[in-house]
């Protein structure tokens, strides 16, 4: 009687490697897609060596809410906070990332902004057309002259085609921003409100930027251009004839002292 061979069983090898691979793919989109919001207030911080603050992040990088702080950068003792939560929704895009942006005190309609790649390693950002308005004591967290100012007032700040570049280190602008500083004040001064100002940025192959006055006591000019990645300015600071001697302090600071006028000069 012969004995029964039996015949090996063959069973599939096991695809650990294809299950490893599947379970990283999904762990790195998981980690992607629920990317806390803190993570997002640590790179701005850091981006803007730590004058740009995203306070008690709440939710992801893509759709989340915090509190912003300007301050002077790192050591500064200086700091304002926004008084309502800044909210984000972040887009990927086949071109790049688009963000809209809000405040409840600030923003009538989200900002939008398009950051694009630019050139070889560059970086494109977009402004939508769009206007919001700031309170002015905010910038007094940004340290100095603004913390000795102390201004007061809103800033108006508008958009049409804005557009900034950045390509192996140069920074190009086009379109136009426009920000109204309008019924401004400072601690320095017991005359309030001391006026309206109006800056206007016009980008280009030079671009420009223009300082008037509106309305007020306390009258500002000035021109400036963009010279390579410095900005150029020269500008004076004067007052009214009934209100030199109440002002007289803040030209100081403002700027050099020429007679009853206060030259300003950046760059």
């Amino acid at each position: 009687m012969q004995a029964t061979r039996h015949r090996p069983v063959h069973t599939s090898a096991i695809p650990w490697g294809s299950a490893m691979a599947g379970s990283m793919v999904g762990l790195v989109l998981a980690v992607v897609v629920f990317a806390p919001a803190r993570w997002l207030a640590a790179a701005v911080q850091q981006v803007t060596d730590d004058r740009v603050r995203l306070l008690a992040p709440r939710g992801s990088v893509w759709q989340g809410s915090a509190q912003l702080v300007l301050s002077g950068g790192e050591g500064s003792h200086d700091a304002m906070t926004l008084p309502s939560q800044l909210a984000w929704r972040i887009h990927p895009t086949w071109r790049g990332v688009t963000a809209e942006v809000m405040a409840d005190c600030c923003t009538p309609k989200a900002l939008n902004l398009q950051f694009m790649p630019a050139g070889w390693g560059g970086l494109r950002l977009a402004l939508s057309n769009g206007q919001s308005e700031w309170p002015a004591d905010l910038l007094a967290g940004l340290g100095t002259p603004w913390n000795t100012i102390q201004p007061k007032g809103q800033l108006v700040a508008s958009t049409q085609g804005f557009q900034a570049e950045w390509v192996q280190g140069r920074l190009s602008l086009s379109g136009r921003m426009q920000l109204d500083a309008t019924q401004m004040s400072s601690r320095l001064s017991t005359l309030q409100p001391l006026g309206s100002y109006r800056f206007t940025l016009l980008g280009g192959a030079t671009s420009t930027l223009k300082l008037e006055t509106l309305e007020g006591r306390l009258q500002l000019t000035g021109q400036g251009q963009w010279v390579g990645q410095r900005l150029r300015f020269d500008g004076a600071a004067s007052a009214t004839p009934e209100s030199i001697e109440a002002l007289s302090n803040l030209l100081n600071i403002i700027g050099r002292r020429n007679g009853a006028r206060a030259i300003i000069k950046v760059g």
